[in-house]
C-alpha cells in the first residue's frame, strides 16, 4: 500500500489548521472528487489501537503508541489522512483517544466536540472497542457510547450513519454470540441516553446503521490479524455506491467544500450550538457557491476573448456577436456548474441565476452598443438607399415604404444575430427608435422635396407672370386687367396641374393635397397683387413717361417738329386722357371682374374740371376724392386711394407743364423764324421815302461801289454771327447771343484780311481758296454751336393749356 502523509486538522487545544487542510486537499486532488467520496473517522479508548488498526486498514501513516515506553497518549486531537489504493476517495480521521491520564478530568468538553464532529463530518465510524468489556456494566466502551448517542441528540441530520464497532483481540467465543450480547448493550445505552420529546420512541436503526466486525490480537496473532483487516479492507471498496457503507448520501458536501464545511461545523460545534446539519449544508452551498461565482466572474472579466469582443464593439458592429459572446458566457457558466454540481440543488441554481444575472449586467452596455451600432447603421443605409431611389425617378411614398422595410428587415437580422442566448433580452424598443428615427427622415426629407416642388412652381409662376404683368400695366388700357386675369388663370392652372402630378407620388390625404394647390393659387394670385403694388407705386413715373410719348411724338411714332400748324391743346388733352386712363387702370386690382366708375369718377374730377368756371359746376364730383376708399372696392383692392389719385394728378401737372410750355415756345419761335422779312405796307413805305435816295445812288456809281462793299460785310457777319439761327429761339435770346460774339466775330474778319494783304502775288489764288474754305468752316462751327447752346429754359410760368 501507498501510505499518504496525515496532517492535523484540529489541534489539542481545538484550533482548526486551516492552511494545513488547504493544503491536504490540494496534495490528495479532493476538489476534484465532488460527491464521490468518503469519510471514516475513529474512536476509543486511549491505547486501543487505533492508529495501528487505520494504518493496517487505510495504508495511512498515522503516528503509533511505543508499548515499549508503556502507554501514553499518541494522538493529540484530531488527524487526517487519505487511504491509499481504495476507491472512491476515501478520507480518514484519526480522534483523540478517551479516558487519557493527560486530560483527566477535564476531557470530556474535547470528548463531546470531538465525537460530535466525527459523527457531523463522517460517512462511517469506527468504534473501537476491547472483546473483553462486551456484556460487562463497567466496560471501557460505555462512556464512550454514551457520548455518541448524547450529541447524535444534538446532531440533526437527514442520513444514516454506519457505526461499525470493531471488536479488538477477539477470544476463542464466536462472533455470532458476541454480537448479539454486544447489540444488547447498544439498545441498552440507547434507551438510557435522554432523547427530546420527538424523539422518545424512535428507534436506534432510525439513526444508525450498525456494523460488528472482529479482529485477533494484532501482538499474539500478527498474520491472523493481518488476514482479518484485510478481508475488512475490502468492504470500503466503492463504499458510496448503494448499498456500501457510505451508501447514503443525503446531506453529503461536495469536496471542494470540505474544508469549509469542517471549519465551519467545529466552529459551531465549540461555540456550543446544536448542528444542523441540513442547514448547515445549505450555508456550506450558500458560501461555496458564491465564492464559485465571485470566482466565475472574475475570470469572465478577464476573458481575453470577451475583452477583445467588448473592444472590437466599441469601434462599430462585430458580425456574429451574440454567438461569441453566448459561447464565452456559456463557457463560465458550465464551468461554475461543474464546480457547484454537488452543492444543495436550490442553492447552486440561486447562485447560478445571480452569477447569470451579475454576469448579463456587465455585457448589456456591450450589447446596447451593438443594437446602437445596428440601429444608426440601418438608418444610414436608409437614408443612402432613399436618397438614390429618389434621385433615379421612384416615387416618394413607395420609395420611402421599400427602403423602410428592407432597413428595418436587415436590422432584425442584425438584433437575430446579436441577441445572447442566456438574455431574454427584448429588442422592440430600439427597433421602434429605429422606425422613429425612419418616420423623422421621412417627414423631413418629404418636408424638404414639397417645399422644394413648392419653390419651383413658385419659381415659374414669378417667371410666368412677373415679366407680362408688369408690360401690360405699362401699357394700361380697357383690356389690361382682363388679359391679367386670364394670364394669371392659363398660369395658375399650369402650375396647379403640375404641382398636382407632382404630388401623386406623395400619397398625402387630400385636404394637405387641396391646402397645397390652393396656396399655390394664391400664391399667383399674390404675385399679380404684388406687381400690380409696384406699379401703382411708379404710377407718376409712367403717367409722365406716356404723357411724354404721345405728346412728343405723331401718331406714326416719330418725333413732333413744332412748325406752328400743330393743335398743342389737342395733343395735351389727348396726352393727360391716356395718362388719367393709365391711373385709372392702376388705382385698384381687378382680379374678380367686377365692374366700377374709377375712370368715370377720375374723368369727372380730373380731367373735365378746368378753368375756375368748371370749379363751381363739379364741386361735388371733385369731393368724391377727399376720400381713402373707393365706392364699392373693398380696401385690400385699393392700390391708389381717391386721395392719392388726387395728388398725384396735380404733381402730374405741374410736371407736365414745362413740357407744354416749352412746345408753344418752340412753335412761336417757329413762326418768327419764317417770317423775317417786312410787312407790305413797310416795303411801300421804304420805296416811297427813299426815291430820291435811289436816284442819288444812280447818279453817283460811287456810292454803289460803298454799298456794295457794305453788302459784302453785312453778309459775311450775317454767315460768321448766324443771325437767323440765333434769333431761331426769341428775340432776347438772340440779341444775347449775338452781343457776345459780335465784337470777337468782326476781329477775327479783320485779321485774316490783314493777313491775306501780306501775302505774295503767286499765292493769291491758293490764299483766295484759304479763305473760302476758312470762311466755310467758321460758318459750320458757328452754325453747331449756335444750335448746341441754346437759351437758357423759360422759367414754369404757369398758363392755362388744359384742353
Amino acid at each position: 500500500m501507498d501510505a499518504a502523509c496525515s496532517t492535523q486538522l484540529i489541534d489539542g487545544d481545538g484550533v482548526f489548521n486551516v492552511s494545513g487542510v488547504d493544503h491536504f486537499i490540494k496534495e490528495v486532488k479532493l476538489e476534484e472528487c465532488g460527491l464521490s467520496y468518503a469519510v471514516v473517522s475513529i474512536m476509543g479508548p486511549q491505547s486501543s489501537g487505533k492508529s495501528t488498526l487505520l494504518n493496517h486498514l487505510f495504508g495511512t501513516n498515522f503516528r503509533e503508541m511505543d508499548a515499549f515506553r508503556g502507554r501514553s497518549q499518541t494522538t493529540k486531537g484530531i488527524w487526517i489522512a487519505r487511504c491509499a489504493g481504495i476507491e472512491p476517495c476515501t478520507v480518514v480521521m484519526d480522534l483523540e483517544g478517551t479516558d487519557g491520564r493527560e486530560r483527566g478530568e477535564d476531557d470530556t468538553a474535547f470528548e463531546k466536540q470531538s465525537a460530535l464532529f466525527a459523527l457531523a463530518v463522517s460517512d462511517i465510524v469506527l468504534i473501537n472497542m476491547w472483546c473483553h468489556d462486551i456484556g460487562r456494566e463497567q466496560a471501557a466502551n460505555k462512556p464512550l457510547l454514551k457520548t455518541v448517542f448524547q450529541v447524535m441528540m444534538r446532531l440533526f441530520s437527514p442520513r444514516k450513519t454506519t457505526l461499525m464497532f470493531v471488536i479488538r483481540d477477539k477470544t476463542r467465543t464466536p462472533l455470532e454470540n458476541l454480537e448479539p450480547v454486544l447489540r444488547e448493550d447498544i439498545q441498552k445505552i440507547w434507551d438510557s441516553v435522554p432523547k427530546p420529546q420527538a424523539h422518545k420512541e424512535t428507534p436506534l436503526s432510525d439513526f444508525f446503521n450498525v456494523e460488528v466486525v472482529a479482529l485477533s490480537s494484532y501482538e499474539e496473532k500478527e498474520e491472523q490479524f493481518k488476514e482479518q483487516v484485510y478481508n475488512l479492507r475490502q468492504r470500503f471498496f466503492q463504499s458510496v455506491a448503494p448499498g456500501g457503507l457510505a451508501g447514503d448520501r443525503r446531506g453529503v458536501v461536495p469536496a471542494n467544500a470540505f474544508a469549509f464545511s469542517a471549519k465551519q461545523m467545529w466552529q459551531v460545534i465549540k461555540d456550543n450550538k446544536d448542528l444542523d446539519l441540513p442547514a448547515h449544508k445549505v450555508m456550506v452551498a450558500t458560501v461555496r457557491c458564491e465564492e464559485i461565482a465571485n470566482e466565475k466572474f472574475s475570470s469572465f472579466i478577464a476573458n481575453e476573448n470577451w475583452r477583445e469582443l467588448e473592444e472590437a464593439v466599441q469601434s462599430g458592429p462585430v458580425s456574429g456577436f451574440g454567438r461569441k459572446l453566448s459561447s464565452i458566457l456559456q463557457s463560465s457558466l458550465s464551468e461554475y456548474d461543474t464546480e457547484a454540481t454537488y452543492f444543495e440543488e436550490s442553492v447552486r441554481s440561486s447562485k447560478r441565476q445571480q452569477l447569470q444575472e451579475k454576469l448579463l449586467q456587465l455585457v448589456q452596455p456591450t450589447f446596447q452598443d451593438v443594437l446602437g451600432h445596428l440601429r444608426s447603421g440601418a438608418l444610414e443605409n436608409f437614408k443612402n438607399a432613399f436618397e438614390k431611389a429618389l434621385n433615379a425617378g421612384e416615387g416618394f411614398s413607395s420609395s420611402a415604404k421599400s427602403c423602410a422595410q428592407s432597413c428595418i428587415s436587415k436590422f432584425d437580422k442584425g438584433c437575430e444575430e446579436a441577441v445572447i442566448e442566456q438574455a431574454n433580452w427584448d429588442t422592440s424598443k430600439t427597433r421602434e427608435k429605429l422606425e422613429r428615427d425612419i418616420e423623422a427622415h421621412i417627414s423631413s426629407v418629404r418636408t424638404a422635396k414639397l417645399a422644394e416642388l413648392t419653390t419651383l412652381y413658385e419659381s415659374k409662376l414669378n417667371v410666368a407672370l412677373s415679366g407680362p404683368v408688369e408690360a401690360l400695366l405699362d401699357g394700361a388700357n380697357d383690356e389690361t386687367w382682363p388679359a391679367i386675369r386670364k394670364l394669371l388663370r392659363r398660369e395658375g392652372e399650369l402650375a396647379v396641374y403640375g404641382l398636382s402630378n407632382a404630388l401623386s407620388g406623395f400619397e398625402m390625404d387630400e385636404e394637405t393635397r387641396s391646402k397645397m394647390l390652393g396656396d399655390l393659387e394664391n400664391y399667383a394670385r399674390g404675385i399679380v397683387e404684388t406687381k400690380a403694388k409696384e406699379e401703382a407705386g411708379r404710377a407718376l413715373m409712367r403717367m409722365k413717361d406716356r404723357f411724354a410719348t404721345i405728346f412728343s411724338h405723331d401718331s406714326d411714332s416719330m418725333p413732333r417738329v413744332w412748325t406752328g400748324k400743330e393743335d398743342i391743346r389737342a395733343i395735351t388733352k389727348m396726352a393727360r386722357s391716356a395718362s388719367l386712363k393709365l391711373l385709372s387702370v392702376m388705382a385698384i386690382i381687378r382680379l374678380d371682374d367686377e365692374l366700377d366708375n374709377i375712370e368715370k369718377t377720375l374723368t369727372l374730377s380730373l380731367f373735365n374740371s378746368t378753368g375756375s368756371n368748371a370749379t363751381s359746376k363739379s364741386i361735388s364730383t371733385i369731393d368724391s376724392l377727399a376720400s381713402s376708399t373707393w365706392e364699392q372696392v373693398a380696401p385690400e383692392k385699393t392700390l391708389i386711394t381717391p386721395v392719392q389719385c388726387k395728388s398725384l394728378w396735380r404733381q402730374f401737372k405741374n410736371e407736365t407743364e414745362y413740357t407744354v410750355t416749352q412746345a408753344i415756345s418752340a412753335q412761336e419761335a417757329n413762326r418768327r423764324n419764317n417770317n423775317w422779312l417786312p410787312p407790305p405796307w413797310a416795303i411801300l413805305a421804304l420805296v416811297v421815302l427813299g426815291f430820291n435816295e435811289f436816284m442819288t445812288l444812280l447818279r453817283n456809281p460811287l456810292w454803289l461801289l460803298v454799298l456794295f462793299v457794305g453788302y459784302l460785310i453785312s453778309k459775311a457777319l450775317w454767315v460768321q454771327l448766324n443771325i437767323s439761327g440765333e434769333f431761331r429761339n426769341g428775340a432776347l435770346p438772340g440779341l444775347l447771343s449775338l452781343s457776345t460774339k459780335f465784337i470777337p466775330t468782326v476781329m477775327n474778319l479783320l485779321k485774316k484780311l490783314a493777313e491775306e494783304g501780306q501775302a505774295p502775288p503767286t499765292n493769291s489764288n491758293q490764299s483766295m481758296n484759304s479763305t473760302a474754305q476758312s470762311e466755310v468752316t467758321t460758318n459750320g462751327e458757328s452754325s453747331s454751336s449756335s444750335s448746341s447752346s441754346g437759351s437758357p429754359p423759360a422759367k414754369n410760368v404757369p398758363i392755362d393749356t388744359s384742353a
